[in-house]
């Protein structure tokens, strides 16, 4: 009986590997090969960090067959790129899974393809899950997904790949020590984004800030119930905040109406708006409070 489990399970695994490893690639666009996944007929996602150059990269479908392209859009702080393939490929479609159900112990595996073009997978199960996560580069994605399994080096722009044989998200060692799994729900909205304009557009304020006590008289004479604002340490040259009048000095202690007291703060509120979107923001400066205007800017 245990024999026959093992059998069948090591058949469904065997055939999740070929079924999805259709789409895996090899992408050569550094010293050390990457994997992708075929987006479509003429395109392939894979991980930022292991693209060093935009032009002449090599894309290997399997052993013996390869085309080239470049670089059409790159999103350093999600850790994703597109590579516009020079010719179309026959590119089978692919079962997206949803992430939004995946279980901590859930059996995966994670599918790359060798400089030589052949399929390589790992096998584990998910060791951690999370909701929105802010990566130190910035970029912002709906679920943090850990797997734990050995990202073997190339593994990087592969398929984390579930039990029914579903694309569950892109594997990456660039954004965590460890290795973690970028969810396919937004590798859909990064990618369309990228395909069109190249980059992500990111609204931003230009202002390098540090925490800073308010004192008792301050808050009594001002009305503020907040106990902290942010003190304006930098102003980046031709920024939004810089185009809207905001000076060093300047402690910013309300934006869009809620109080902000730490940067964090400050950034779900941007996470929230859009480009080109005026935003309210409540300054003390020089013993007063201001309301300034900023129309936000874009880091993409």
């Amino acid at each position: 009986m245990a024999e026959s489990i093992w059998k069948a399970l090591s058949n469904e695994l065997a055939e999740a590997t070929a079924s999805v490893g259709k789409m895996v690639v090899a992408v050569h666009g550094r010293r050390h090969p990457s994997s992708g996944i075929l987006w479509s007929k003429d395109s392939v996602v894979t991980a930022s960090h292991a693209l060093r150059r935009d032009e002449d990269i090599t894309v290997v479908l399997a052993p013996g067959k390869k085309t080239t392209g470049r670089v059409a859009g790159r999103d350093p702080g999600t850790d994703l790129a597109v590579v516009r393939l020079q010719e179309k490929v026959d590119a089978p479609t692919i079962q997206w899974g949803d992430p939004s159900g995946l279980r901590v112990g859930e059996f995966v595996l994670a599918l790359g393809r060798s400089w030589r073009g052949n399929v390589v997978a790992s096998s584990g199960v998910i060791s951690g899950l999370m909701g929105g996560w802010r990566t130190w580069r910035g970029g912002e994605l709906d679920q943090f997904i850990r797997p734990d399994l050995v990202m073997y080096p190339g593994f990087s722009g592969g398929p984390l790949v579930s039990a029914q044989g579903a694309v569950l998200g892109l594997n990456t060692a660039g954004l965590h020590r460890s290795g973690v799994t970028i969810p396919a729900s937004a590798i859909a909205r990064i990618v369309t984004e990228l395909l069109e304009r190249g980059s992500i557009a990111r609204p931003y304020l230009g202002l390098s800030m540090q925490t800073a006590l308010l004192s008792e008289s301050l808050r009594s004479k001002l009305n503020l119930m907040a106990n902290e604002g942010l003190v304006v340490l930098h102003v980046e040259p031709g920024s939004p905040a810089d185009k809207a009048g905001v000076l060093l000095g300047d402690v910013l202690f309300e934006l869009e109406g809620r109080s902000v007291s730490d940067t964090d703060a400050v950034q779900e509120t941007l996470r929230k708006a859009t480009v080109r979107k005026v935003v309210q923001a409540g300054f003390i400066r020089g013993g007063a409070a201001i309301k300034v205007s900023v129309e936000l800017g874009s880091r993409g």
